[in-house]
């Protein structure tokens, strides 16, 4: 339940929010998820918190942030650490959970209803506490997925759960078209 008077603040954990989206099979248009929620409400702040391998090259997320960070969100980022697990696999720890909750504090006065982009159960205390300071909670994730991507203390805590997949018709990006248009009508041509 949204009303539209009321001051809302996005906080989205990028990692979580687009392992959901693949789970469900599609991609996220912010531009959308942007506009969907200015209509909801009063939309104060959009943030999105992503961790960057900054040794690398080329980050794939790089383009991503930069055009995030152009089209009104504001980014939170860190550089992600690589280690090598016990088992010598190469693995990338970037967890922005910290940041993320003392944002969403430090902004708790300032809000009506904050909108938690993630389903992880970590969060369950930071929903409780903004609920406590009469801000109310709304959790977007899914339960749809194998397993599904929310935990089920962090859904029964929030105020209203949005699921994920619900809003794939009016923030997801359209499904890319294998064969464009124009090769599609010359191999036509050539039967």
């Amino acid at each position: 339940m949204f009303y539209k008077d009321e001051r809302l603040a996005l906080f989205i954990d990028g990692s979580n929010l687009y392992a959901a989206a693949k789970s469900l099979g599609f991609d996220i248009d912010y531009k959308l998820l942007r506009q969907e929620f200015m209509r909801r409400g009063k939309l104060l702040r959009a943030f999105y918190y992503t961790a960057l391998l900054e040794n690398d090259e080329y980050s794939p997320i790089r383009p991503l942030v930069d055009w995030l960070h152009y089209n009104g969100f504001t980014m939170v980022t860190k550089a992600a650490k690589e280690y090598t697990d016990s088992q010598g696999r190469r693995k990338v720890k970037g967890n922005m959970d910290i940041e993320l909750a003392v944002n969403a504090m430090e902004l708790a006065p300032h809000v009506d209803h904050i909108v938690l982009f993630s389903g992880d159960g970590d969060f369950r205390p930071l929903v409780e506490s903004l609920q406590r300071q009469g801000v109310r909670v709304s959790v977007v994730s899914t339960i749809r997925s194998q397993p599904p991507m929310i935990s089920d203390e962090l859904r029964r805590q929030a105020d209203n759960f949005i699921e994920l997949d619900g809003l794939r018709e009016v923030i997801g990006r359209p499904p890319r078209d294998p064969m464009p248009e124009h090769n599609r009508d010359s191999e036509m041509a050539d039967d």
